[in-house]
């Protein structure tokens, strides 16, 4: 006789959460939730949590507005007016001293806050670690962050020195840091174990960038893992929302800050809270300004500036939305490129204009659109990341004002791994040996060398000097066999 079979179907899983369902539906994105059958109790829990943490109604805004004006047609691009830019030779040394004094003033009455960009790891560089921790093979063997804080620490000294300030406050210019959640924790420690490069503790303020959404071409959620929806940064230009959230312009505010200086981190030779260019945008009166240097040739790839439209405002248009006719177009005026202004992220703004535009940018909700492999459930699936970058903002400016730089005193990049054709250590790294050693020539100090000039020089501190300055004493009379570093 056979025994009865005891037939017990296995418990059925209990359902998504109802309220967060309906959301979910409300902007068709109740596809997040497919595989939960599939899912173990402990996964159920961190994809609840992972959509929890997500603003729906915000992400839906953002996802329909960029999509609905990707490939949409805009204005016609200008060439930038002459009145909008002050270029070298143009510029005359009463100017000059005239805007550098005017902005040590400004930085000793603490009217300046310094912003880095730097939420980005050093992949094409071959290293997972934060840029700014990258060493480019420099005598002193400083990190760029290191180089970046002291130039802060000696613009400070200078502020000092030009008000013969014998107050017994430190003057202090605050440097707000931003990081990505790929590099914040890493960014912290390495700060904090190397003492703030000898800045105070409590003059820097670090904080996160956004991540949005991952999307496929029709607006859905991309699932990186069944429990996980794929994210990615929000794009240096999240650095205004980032602000806002962070309740950060409030504390600039509260500081007595009224200019913010923003540059991106992989420049080596930045020159962070510069007093010529914050002189120069006091002396202005606008709302937003741009270091530029002169675009190399037609094709180099980088983003100029151009007027939107007749009599429109100043943006940035990126080398790759260009057409190569309007990239070679010549002046025939002056023989040079008609659209020769590049963008190399050295920017600076009043704080009202911050406020407005970290406004303004999230009224408006519009995203650029980079169409990416993105890791999901499914494998290499291709879709969309969503980012905003930080030109975004010129469009909101009343007024921008644009200062030419040399490349060769403001600009060595650091992007690519050694072994690329362009922007790697190694070519930054002689960016900075060959300035750096035209200073000491100047000052009246020598230089010997065992390998070829080209391929060597000096490095000064910028705790010796910022852009040149103060090198006599140091250097007249002496000789320095290259490579070395001059310090105090």
């Amino acid at each position: 006789m056979r025994e009865p079979v005891n037939d017990v179907s296995p418990t059925p899983p209990p359902p998504p959460p109802q309220a967060l369902l309906e959301r979910l539906k409300d902007y068709g994105q109740e596809d997040a939730f497919a595989l939960w059958d599939e899912l173990s109790p402990d996964e159920r829990q961190l994809l609840v949590k992972d959509i929890e943490s997500l603003d729906l109604s915000r992400i839906d805004r953002i996802i329909r507005c960029s999509l609905r004006s990707h490939g949409l047609p805009t204005a016609a691009i200008e060439p930038v007016p002459e009145s909008s830019v002050s270029s070298v030779e143009e510029r005359s040394l009463e100017d000059r001293e005239r805007w550098w004094k005017m902005g040590l003033k400004a930085i000793h009455d603490g009217k300046l806050a310094v912003l880095l960009l730097s939420g980005g790891q050093g992949t094409r560089l071959g290293s997972s670690d934060p840029k700014g921790c990258f060493n480019i093979g420099l005598p002193s063997g400083k990190s760029l962050f290191q180089l970046q804080a002291e130039r802060i620490l000696c613009v400070q000294r200078l502020a000092a020195q030009f008000t013969n300030d014998g107050s017994a406050a430190p003057l202090q210019i605050h440097w707000y840091i931003m990081t990505s959640p790929f590099t914040d924790e890493a960014t912290r420690k390495f700060v904090e174990s190397h003492k703030y490069f000898g800045l105070e503790a409590d003059q820097v303020t670090f904080f996160q960038q956004g991540t949005i959404p991952c999307v496929s071409g029709d607006g859905r959620y991309i699932m990186e893992t069944p429990y996980r929806v794929a994210k990615a940064p929000d794009g240096n230009g999240g650095v205004y929302s980032a602000l806002k959230s962070s309740r950060l312009l409030e504390d600039m505010a509260t500081r007595g800050v009224k200019y913010v200086d923003c540059y991106g981190v992989d420049n080596a030779l930045v020159r962070v809270a510069d007093p010529t260019f914050l002189g120069y945008f006091i002396d202005k009166g606008v709302a937003s300004a741009a270091k530029v240097v002169r675009k190399a040739y037609p094709q180099e790839k980088v983003g100029v500036f151009v007027r939107r439209g007749k009599g429109g405002p100043l943006t940035v248009v990126e080398y790759s939305e260009m057409d190569s006719s309007l990239s070679s177009a010549i002046n025939q005026q002056t023989g040079r490129l008609r659209f020769c202004w590049s963008n190399v992220c050295l920017h600076m703004f009043t704080l009202d204009f911050l406020n407005q535009v970290a406004n303004g940018l999230e009224k408006d909700s519009i995203y650029h659109l980079a169409e990416k492999k993105i890791p999901s459930i499914h494998g290499q699936t291709v879709g969309f990341k969503l980012e905003q970058f930080v030109f975004d903002a010129f469009p909101y400016a009343p007024s921008t004002a644009l200062f030419e730089v040399l490349r060769e005193e403001e600009f060595a990049p650091v992007k690519n791994a050694n072994g690329s054709n362009f922007d790697t250590p190694d070519s930054a790294r002689l960016l900075v040996l060959r300035l750096h050693t035209r200073w000491v020539v100047a000052a009246g100090g020598f230089l010997t060398h065992s390998v070829p000039l080209y391929a060597t020089g000096v490095e000064v501190s910028p705790l010796c000097s910022y852009a040149g300055e103060n090198l006599e004493a140091i250097c007249r009379g002496r000789t320095f066999h290259a490579p070395c570093e001059i310090s105090f």
